[in-house]
């Protein structure tokens, strides 16, 4: 074929092929539309499963690190044990170190020696007590302990004690040392600053106690809506008087009974006997007015419990 030709038919070629490609490319972008408005068309269903198909890469995170949570045993109280150990020891002898006392204080402190009581010594206690103790350190502890005897007469010991570090054994660690006794604490001054004369709230905190005290009538009758309570039984008492009644608030001294819903505080000082004596006992109570009558919303010594109204 002549050069010539060859060069016409190269270049008739080129623009054949590049409208080939174009038109594919059309092509495929109606393609696309048709798909997509297919999609639409098909609602929202169809459209989030498109969306789904698309491929979609994703990082795993990465795994966390465990983290490590340290707990520390609460630390047990060794009170009881030194009440045991000094109530062993005063009750033990060097001269009968075989004794069932002596043998018990010796298990529970090795490396303390027994008291050598002279034969006429004062009688071993009534009752020993643990009265306080504190924790001086790692696994140290300094316990006082009262040892109460016939005649009244009160003894203060303080005892070291060891424990390990589940807090599950003791061991005393030294001979106890008598030390004096706990200062008496300063008694903040009550609230109870208002007389409560004779009258409506006086024999409702009467009858009530009498009921919960001596048996005398239903408990329930004297309680407010939705409290609970139970009287004492046995009944400890045959009679129960009331000597003098004090409230918090003014309303409890009113000659008339609150409006309903009203609620005072009071501190009822009473007389309670038996065959074996008379015996002063104090209550604090809360009443709720109702209906012109005083009832038992609350006892703070007892299980009352509030429980609104009804």
């Amino acid at each position: 074929m002549p050069p010539g030709k060859q060069a016409s038919q190269s270049q008739a070629a080129a623009p054949t092929a590049a409208g080939a490609r174009l038109e594919a490319m059309r092509r495929r972008v109606r393609l696309s539309c048709v798909a997509v408005w297919t999609v639409i068309a098909a609602g929202p269903i169809a459209l989030c499963v498109a969306v789904a198909s698309t491929p979609t890469t994703v990082a795993a995170a990465p795994a966390a690190k465990p983290t490590t949570v340290r707990t520390a045993a609460a630390a047990a109280d060794p009170g009881g044990y030194a009440q045991v150990f000094v109530g062993a020891w005063l009750r033990s002898s060097a001269d009968d170190a075989t004794s069932a006392q002596a043998r018990l204080a010796q298990s529970m402190a090795p490396d303390v020696d027994l008291p050598d009581p002279a034969a006429d010594a004062q009688a071993a206690p009534q009752s020993v007590t643990a009265v306080r103790s504190a924790q001086q350190g790692a696994g140290a502890w300094s316990v006082t302990v009262a040892a109460q005897y016939a005649d009244g007469s009160v003894r203060y010991y303080a005892v070291p004690v060891a424990a390990d570090r589940t807090g599950a054994s003791f061991t005393v660690t030294g001979a106890p040392g008598v030390v004096a006794g706990p200062a008496r604490a300063e008694v903040p001054a009550l609230p109870y600053a208002v007389t409560v004369p004779e009258g409506d709230l006086s024999s409702a905190v009467g009858e009530f106690l009498a009921a919960y005290l001596t048996g005398a009538g239903e408990v329930d009758r004297y309680l407010a809506p939705g409290a609970k309570l139970a009287a004492v039984s046995p009944a400890p008492y045959q009679t129960v008087t009331v000597q003098h009644v004090s409230a918090v608030e003014d309303a409890a001294a009113a000659e008339q009974v609150a409006a309903d819903g009203t609620k005072v505080r009071v501190r009822v000082a009473v007389e309670a006997r038996d065959d074996a004596g008379r015996w002063p006992l104090a209550y604090e109570l809360m009443l709720r007015a109702r209906s012109g009558r005083w009832e038992v919303a609350a006892l703070a010594s007892g299980t009352v419990q509030d429980g609104g109204g009804r």
